[in-house]
């Protein structure tokens, strides 16, 4: 029986961050909600004369210690590929795949490698503070139904490339499978899709161009790795006589639905391009780091006035999900790049994380910042421990200090998927016995050398 009154919370911490206004952090406030969607933010004793007056039980969730800061939002990963965490490091970004990833995959792709990899992901994410992920990866239909059980926000790449592979035989597979996922989902309120061309050097003009109008119908965004590395940006321009994001932009998928990931060799021209046409930048740097694949110019970017999010990319090429990390290496990294001490702040660094990547995918409208309106994807950060001690800003001690393990709580749609750092609705043995069944079969299927 549906509840005949509103389930109103009060959450009520030490650092109140809503990431919009920007650089804003609040003292003695809190924020209502109301069946999963924020009322209000407001003094701490206006909050509590609210309680005191209200005709329905209301929850009071003390967060004495704590940093109060939306859900983050991993713009960019690969969550099944958990399975794949250290199977093959320390090599270049085509060896990594063309030698060892791909062919794992032609062997061991299904539903239940895509839904047990993604459960272990989603566990990871839950105790990181993660509440949205946009995921791009075959047999999104497993994926959902992980992410699902897990309570997250999902946001599910439609994965089309030229060659065959276990979920598709071609693109136009792909696409048709992915408009039945979205008829199947459309009214779901935490499940969204994108359209997701795996990237320039493996998606032909005519599967691009199908994209590009199914976008267009749909109004999906465009989930794809772009410039990743300058091998990728030669190699183009051998193929095509042109560079991708021009033969992007050729075909018509440069516009405000583009979601370009890594983007690590990009012109003073391209960059205004980029910012003209309003498409947006999914920054993944320790992925980058890790494989060598180049330095995204995001202060450049940035004071172009083009959105960026961030991703952790998927734990076979980071090899975590792990987003206060992300947020560090994003805040470090930029500075030597723009050889500017100031460059990508703690402040810039929080709201990639969050407004950022929610902005990218459409979803600023219901989540990224804490404000009335939207909904209640909220995570606590305990800030009481050695590590964050003493605290001068709030913001520069999560993005330069503290670490995910300091992650007490998450809400999604104000409902508790961790509380006192403890999870409420996943049994992680079982999750974790499952992933470990995978380890030997995957080894097996990994190629010799």
């Amino acid at each position: 029986m549906a509840n005949d009154h509103p389930t109103i919370q009060i959450f009520a911490p030490r650092w109140l961050i809503p990431v919009a206004p920007r650089d804003e952090v609040l003292e003695d406030h809190a924020v209502w909600v109301a069946d999963g969607q924020i009322e209000a933010i407001l003094p701490r004793e206006e909050a509590r004369r609210r309680q005191q007056a209200s005709e329905h039980p209301v929850d009071w969730i003390d967060l004495p210690e704590h940093a109060l800061i939306p859900g983050l939002v991993n713009g960019h990963t690969h969550a099944a590929m958990s399975l794949m965490r250290g199977l093959a490091d320390d090599l270049p970004l085509m060896t990594w795949l063309e030698e060892h990833i791909w062919p794992v995959e032609g062997q061991m792709l299904g539903h239940d490698f895509v839904h047990d990899g993604t459960m272990l992901a989603a566990l990871e994410m839950i105790r990181g503070g993660t509440t949205t992920l946009s995921d791009m990866y075959f047999f999104p239909e497993a994926a959902i139904e992980a992410v699902q059980t897990a309570g997250l926000r999902g946001v599910f790449g439609i994965v089309v490339i030229d060659n065959p592979n276990p979920w598709s035989a071609d693109p136009e597979e792909a696409l048709a499978k992915g408009i039945d996922l979205v008829n199947d989902w459309r009214r779901h309120p935490r499940i969204e899709f994108t359209l997701a061309p795996h990237a320039p050097y493996t998606v032909g003009d005519a599967a691009l161009e199908r994209v590009r109008t199914m976008s267009d119908q749909l109004e999906l965004p465009v989930h794809m790795h772009v410039h990743e590395t300058a091998h990728e940006v030669e190699t183009a321009v051998a193929t095509y006589g042109e560079r991708p994001l021009a033969r992007l932009d050729r075909l018509g998928l440069l516009n405000e639905r583009v979601v370009a990931v890594h983007m690590t060799q990009l012109t003073d021209a391209e960059i205004a391009r980029l910012a003209v046409t309003g498409s947006h930048v999914m920054h993944s740097p320790q992925s980058n780091l890790k494989l060598a694949s180049g330095f995204c110019p995001v202060a450049r970017l940035l004071e172009a006035g083009i959105n960026v999010g961030l991703g952790t990319d998927g734990a076979a090429s980071n090899n975590d999900l792990d987003m206060f990390d992300e947020m560090r290496t994003a805040a470090l990294i930029a500075k030597p790049v723009a050889n500017d001490a100031a460059a990508v702040s703690a402040h810039q660094a929080l709201h990639m994380a969050t407004l950022g990547g929610a902005r990218a995918f459409g979803l600023d409208d219901r989540i990224g910042s804490i404000e009335p309106g939207k909904r209640a994807d909220l995570v606590a950060v305990s800030l009481d421990e050695p590590e964050t001690q003493p605290v001068y800003d709030p913001v520069s001690t999560l993005v330069y200090s503290a670490s995910r393990r300091q992650v007490s709580d998450v809400w999604v749609d104000g409902r508790a998927l961790l509380r006192g750092g403890r999870l409420r609705h996943l049994d992680s043995r079982a999750i974790i016995d499952r992933a470990n069944s995978w380890r030997e079969p995957i080894r097996q299927a990994k190629p010799a050398g």
